[in-house]
């Protein structure tokens, strides 16, 4: 004699989740499962030819991948950040920003010389490197195996494109405190010229052209945003507190908050990776130590603009990059 039948449960607005029993967190419900590109069941990517160069693209660059994931669905941003949750977040940033900006409207005019070539050589030049980063995390953010991927590096993403913007006001102020020093006409020129920005430069055009999706996370999210922000904003911030430049240091530790916010999303997700396969260890470590030996160098190089020992430079830019990899490691033993 059989038994009583089971019935099934009535399904729900969450039911894409599985055979769950707690209602999703809004983050969950507005991030889960949105990329069209990796609906189950499709047989390429794009509704086309599955020969076509877009499908070949996705097909080589991600489903074939080293890095890979039994369900890149399972990942999850330990700040849980949703769109409603970021502007919010970027809001009440800005107005900090802002701030500080109106605080110190008179203030780049009574700085010292050696501070104000130190803004002119390495500052308002870096906005064509944060570009570049900006670039290289929209691909990421668009190739990337999951709507969770995917949403995290669209607010790293944005988190750059306002960078930009400040340091972009920033270079206008100082055009505007010291006309003829050369801020705000020769930025390009120095960028794409001057020996101290050619290895950075360097290793961001390779990373925009880093095409699997997990060198591409790596090379920019764990290697080489991580390494140049360590000079580029803490560092960068300390010399210029003993400068007398209270103002970029109160925007470099405001804008570090997002460069903080990325590391904890991609720690997070290279751990997951290896829970999800221990072998994706051999491909992590292998691009680490490639792109790291070009952060390095870009960071040797851009050493002088900064005024402090080369030496000095690198070992801290080393031991912030080296401290997020020991996260991911040390805790997947």
């Amino acid at each position: 004699m059989s038994g009583p039948v089971k019935r099934q449960r009535k399904l729900r607005t969450f039911s894409a989740f599985g055979d769950v029993r707690r209602m999703p967190s809004e983050y969950e419900i507005v991030t889960h499962s949105q990329n069209w590109n990796t609906r189950a069941g499709k047989s390429s990517v794009f509704e086309q030819n599955p020969s076509s160069p877009g499908n070949l693209w996705f097909l080589t660059y991600r489903e074939h991948s080293p890095l890979q994931a039994d369900d890149w669905e399972g990942f999850r941003d330990p700040d849980k950040i949703a769109y409603r949750a970021y502007v919010n977040l970027q809001a009440t940033a800005q107005t900090k920003l802002d701030g500080v900006m109106e605080m110190y409207a008179d203030a780049d005019e009574t700085l010292p010389q050696h501070q104000v070539e130190r803004l002119r050589s390495l500052l308002t030049p870096s906005r064509y490197l944060v570009h570049g980063f900006q670039q290289a995390e929209a691909y990421v953010g668009y190739i990337g195996p999951s709507s969770y991927v995917t949403s995290a590096a669209g607010y790293a993403n944005a988190d750059f494109l306002r960078r930009v913007t400040v340091v972009a006001y920033r270079t206008r102020a100082l055009q505007i405190a010291h006309p003829g020093s050369g801020i705000g006409e020769n930025e390009r020129e120095l960028w794409e010229r001057h020996p101290a920005w050619q290895p950075a430069r360097k290793a961001v055009e390779r990373a925009l052209v880093a095409y699997d999706w997990g060198e591409a996370f790596t090379s920019l999210n764990l290697v080489l945003a991580p390494t140049l922000d360590d000079l580029l904003l803490r560092q960068f911030g300390a010399v210029s507190r003993a400068a007398g430049d209270e103002q970029s240091w109160l925007l470099s530790g405001l804008l570090d908050a997002d460069s903080r916010r990325r590391d904890r999303w991609s720690a997070a997700l290279a751990r997951y990776a290896l829970d999800q396969r221990a072998a994706n260890e051999k491909p992590l470590r292998k691009w680490i130590d490639r792109w790291s030996a070009m952060a390095d160098e870009a960071v040797e190089a851009l050493a002088p603009l900064l005024g402090r020992p080369a030496e000095e430079v690198v070992a801290q830019a080393r031991a912030a990059r080296e401290s997020l990899h020991s996260g991911i490691f040390d805790a997947a033993r």
